[in-house]
């Protein structure tokens, strides 16, 4: 199972480090509006996918809460049928879909998961909802 913070699940995204700090910074400032994750993931840990409406804790390398963002929207695609629509809301910068698939297969590759244009992956939408100054600062994750 994936950690828990105040009941909420935890949302982790990228690689510890640098990456993740860059991808908070960008769900703080409102341009990371998505991830995608593989479903063998869920699967392995036996965690379901994520309901629209759930709220999410967004936490740093510590799992430290940094913000909480709610689920707007989730699909299970194969990975070359991911929309540049989606990968765009990501905010990752990247130019292109192809750009988008090519970095996302060199992550996943870097992990120890390749994927290829059959693997299923787990596209979920959020909004931000409560952050503060560096993260949560009031620790009201209902808020």
């Amino acid at each position: 199972m994936w950690p828990r913070i105040g009941g909420l699940r935890t949302l982790d995204l990228g690689m510890a480090g640098e990456m993740r700090t860059n991808l908070n910074t960008l769900v703080l400032a409102g341009v990371k509006q998505a991830t995608v994750g593989l479903l063998s993931e869920y699967e392995h840990e036996g965690e379901e996918l994520e309901r629209v409406g759930e709220r999410l804790a967004l936490v740093d390398d510590h799992d430290g809460l940094v913000a909480v963002v709610q689920v707007t929207g989730v699909e299970v695609v194969p990975f070359a049928d991911v929309s540049w629509d989606f990968a765009r809301s990501e905010g990752e910068g990247d130019r292109s879909i192809e750009e988008w698939r090519a970095g996302h297969q060199r992550f996943w590759a870097r992990a120890g998961t390749p994927v290829d244009d059959d693997t299923p992956v787990v596209c979920v939408r959020f909004r931000l909802v409560s952050a503060g100054d560096g993260g949560i600062t009031t620790g009201d994750l209902s808020t």
